[in-house]
């Protein structure tokens, strides 16, 4: 009997695979740090939407500044503004740390024709071997890493060198239709901008329009300044 498969039949296989970007985190405020790399991110990655996951309780961190409400209500701003972008808000609806291992098992549940990009920064990377069932998280999606400046790999310790070794490969083309378990490096505009930092020029004595509107669009903005945030 003869097992090969047609190019048709690879080709379906392909057309079958849908490839959702997710980008995670607190978004305490989101702003164009977070936005512009995720853009660039799905450009490089050909998705038609990608889907922007706030955080209800990280693990690694004991509180937000902003309500789960309000950070849920700046992150719906930016999908408004732009059809690339889909707000996910499971993660706001737990009562419990959110761990990315259980979002991802989700959302593979709900849709296991899907290659799942999990878009992250190089400090991330730097201490994903700590993480929650990160092994579990591999075996679910891909990881997409944005090479920031201010984090080296000079600096990863013995773990995330082993990490690399083992999946680390050079460019998309090398993940072709595997469903998951590879991490991409990838080189973006620095975009040193953090959600720290914006909180900190808000709380100071001078609340000038220009401190914050290089920082985030301009509809967080205005909903930040109504809302007396921060």
């Amino acid at each position: 009997m003869n097992t090969h498969k047609s190019p048709q039949a690879s080709l379906n296989k392909l057309k079958q695979l849908t490839r959702i970007g997710i980008l995670g985190g607190t978004f305490d405020p989101i702003h164009f740090g977070h936005i512009n790399p995720a853009i660039n991110a799905a450009k490089w990655l050909k998705l038609s939407q990608l889907t922007l996951l706030p955080a209800h309780i990280p693990p690694h961190k004991n509180q937000t500044t902003a309500s789960a409400l309000h950070r849920k209500a700046m992150v719906s701003l930016v999908c408004d503004g732009s059809p690339l972008f889909k707000l996910d808000d499971r993660e706001l609806l737990r009562n419990s740390p959110s761990y990315t291992v259980e979002t991802l098992k989700e959302i593979k549940k709900e849709q296991p024709q899907s290659q799942l990009f999990f878009i992250i920064g190089m400090d991330s990377l730097l201490s994903f071997t700590s993480w929650h069932q990160w092994r579990e998280i591999l075996s679910n999606c891909h990881l997409v890493v944005n090479a920031r400046p201010e984090h080296s790999l000079e600096s990863a310790n013995d773990e995330t060198r082993m990490l690399l070794e083992q999946f680390l490969v050079k460019n998309i083309e090398e993940v072709g239709d595997k469903p998951a378990g590879n991490i991409i490096i990838r080189e973006h505009g620095n975009w040193s901008i953090s959600s720290t930092q914006i909180r900190a020029k808000l709380s100071s004595q001078s609340k000038n329009k220009q401190n914050i509107s290089d920082f985030l669009p301009e509809s967080v903005k205005n909903y930040i300044q109504q809302q007396k945030l921060y």
